[in-house]
C-alpha cells in the first residue's frame, strides 16, 4: 500500500486485536484465507504493527452474508446433543 493511499480521507484501519473483536475466526484461520486471497490483505505500518482496511473487512462481512444468504448455500446445522448418562 502507497503513502497516497494510506492518506485517502475516511479511511480507517484497524489492528489485529480490533479484527479479531469484529470478525469471529482465529488467528491462523484469517492468515490462511489472507494466503489464499479470500480476505482482505493485511500490511505492516510499522516493523511490528500490522493493520487492515476497516471498509475492506467490512465488504468482506457482507460478501459473506450474501453468500450465506443465497439458494443452495449450505444452512448451520444445530448441533445434536448425546444423551447424558
Amino acid at each position: 500500500m502507497t503513502e497516497s493511499e494510506l492518506n485517502v480521507p475516511g479511511r480507517v484501519l484497524i489492528k489485529r486485536r480490533q479484527l479479531l473483536q469484529k470478525v469471529p475466526l482465529c488467528e491462523r484461520t484469517i492468515l490462511n484465507l489472507e494466503k489464499r486471497g479470500q480476505f482482505p490483505q493485511r500490511f505492516s505500518i510499522t516493523s511490528r504493527l500490522v493493520a487492515w482496511d476497516l471498509n475492506e473487512v467490512d465488504a468482506w462481512i457482507a460478501e459473506q452474508q450474501t453468500a450465506a444468504r443465497r439458494p443452495g448455500a449450505p444452512q448451520a446445522q444445530p448441533l445434536s446433543r448425546s444423551p447424558s448418562k
